[in-house]
């Protein structure tokens, strides 16, 4: 995957289950059986908003997080990207 930008479109894949847990919530893959804890309630928010939202910066809006965490939640993302939890959508 390149590098994601706020206007990249991700969704979570297919193959991902997602746990919700008072510390945020736990998304496990049936295809690689990798488990990943989202550490924080406001990123499961912005994983949530993904169905949703065609853009990364339209899902961070609208899990109300303040642009300048803006940076920190591109890094997430882009670490549950690299795990195959989140998928990229074409264009």
């Amino acid at each position: 995957m390149s590098e994601l930008t706020l206007e990249s479109s991700l969704r979570l894949h297919p193959r991902v289950s997602v746990r919700p847990e008072p510390f945020g919530a736990l998304l496990y893959h049936f295809g690689t059986r990798q488990l990943s804890f989202l550490k924080s309630p406001q990123l499961l928010a912005v994983v949530e908003q993904m169905t949703a939202a065609s853009t990364v910066d339209q899902a961070l809006h609208a899990a109300g997080v303040p642009e300048a965490d803006f940076p920190q939640y591109l890094r997430a993302l882009q670490t549950l990207c690299a795990s195959d939890m989140l998928v990229e959508e074409a264009a």
